[in-house]
């Protein structure tokens, strides 16, 4: 279940949104629903500090569990700005369908990007960077996560295969610059190189936001077939996926058993 929704100034606005559309992917049948990059806050630097909370204490926190128990579902809360102690982080939280907290993970790789005349925005500024890769176990297969800029780094998303993943959550918010020039190549680039699903989630466009979403979420399959992929407007889909592609994938083109760990080694002359 794919929600793209928009985010505005007022953080339970947002979380009301938030609860009908996800509410709308569980009655559609979703057995996983996923929510954009900082879904509860907009994406604006000084707006971090403002909006996050810690996890304990949390009432995000809080209406992610619910809504998970409420629908029944693997509940991917995209991503919120989480407080600890005297640092920030750009955190993406996953539910089980009882509520319970299975997978945190913090974003690895922080977006600093000056391009002239275009967009100027450094995440590294209020952001501290988390350290682990992360998946998670569901009866469907593992499922690694990511945030954003985490996508351009392929070697994080094989470490992910490595640890079993069979498809990666990526909560992102492409901006008019970056969007149209990498959002589905990345994304299909990912599917490709690790024979995995792909799930990326944006925040719907805001044309009078400080920032502006690209919008286009997508769905991308392990042979790097777009199976589904939204406007820019606030929207929820359910796309069903069919597991067994990826082995499939995997015996027709065994890329993976293919690789020479053995020799990715460069002799410096």
């Amino acid at each position: 279940g794919i929600v793209q929704m928009e985010v505005s100034q007022n953080k339970s606005d947002n979380l009301k949104r938030a609860g009908e559309m996800i509410l709308e992917a569980g009655e559609k049948g979703a057995d996983l629903i996923v929510l954009p990059e900082m879904f509860n806050c907009p994406y604006q630097q000084d707006c971090f500090p403002q909006f996050a909370e810690e996890i304990i204490s949390g009432e995000t926190v809080a209406f992610l569990s619910k809504a998970a128990r409420k629908t029944g579902s693997y509940l991917n809360g995209g991503s919120i700005p989480e407080r600890d102690g005297g640092k920030i982080y750009n955190t993406s939280l996953t539910f089980d369908p009882e509520g319970n907290l299975i997978a945190k993970h913090r974003k690895m790789h922080l977006f600093d990007i000056a391009i002239p005349g275009k967009i100027e925005f450094r995440e590294s500024a209020v952001l501290t960077p988390g350290n682990d890769p992360t998946v998670f176990t569901t009866e469907y297969g593992v499922l690694g996560v990511a945030i954003c800029y985490d996508l351009r780094f392929p070697e994080l998303f094989r470490l992910l295969v490595d640890g079993g993943a069979v498809g990666v959550i990526v909560p992102a918010a492409f901006n008019l610059t970056t969007g149209p020039a990498h959002w589905e190549t990345l994304f299909r680039a990912r599917a490709i190189d690790n024979q995995i699903f792909m799930i990326g989630t944006s925040p719907a466009r805001n044309e009078k936001a400080g920032y502006i979403a690209y919008g286009h979420s997508l769905v991308v399959d392990p042979w790097g077939e777009v199976l589904w992929k939204a406007g820019t407007g606030a929207e929820v889909a359910v796309v069903p996926l069919e597991t067994e592609q990826v082995i499939q994938v995997r015996e027709d083109l065994p890329l993976l058993a293919h690789r020479r760990l053995d020799r990715y080694q460069v002799k410096k002359v």
